[in-house]
């Protein structure tokens, strides 16, 4: 943990610290705890709803007889 002083006067070196090796630095001021963290990118793919599309069982139609409806 440092105080603002040391973050003020080693700034640049503890941001390039963090980027390289992902470990946060913690400052303290007025009894309070900030942290200098890398933020992960939110993905895209996160905001969607999980939904129940199918009607069936996956192994249902992974292991159906398909030979009915196949011509060749």
């Amino acid at each position: 943990m440092i105080s603002p002083s040391e973050l003020r006067q080693n700034l640049y070196n503890l941001l390039d610290q963090v980027i390289l090796t992902g470990i946060p630095v913690e400052i303290k001021r007025k009894n309070k705890v900030l942290k200098i963290i890398i933020e992960q990118p939110k993905l895209k793919l996160d905001n969607l709803k999980k939904r129940e599309v199918m009607n069936c069982k996956p192994d249902e139609i992974i292991y159906n007889d398909w030979e009915k409806e196949w011509k060749a």
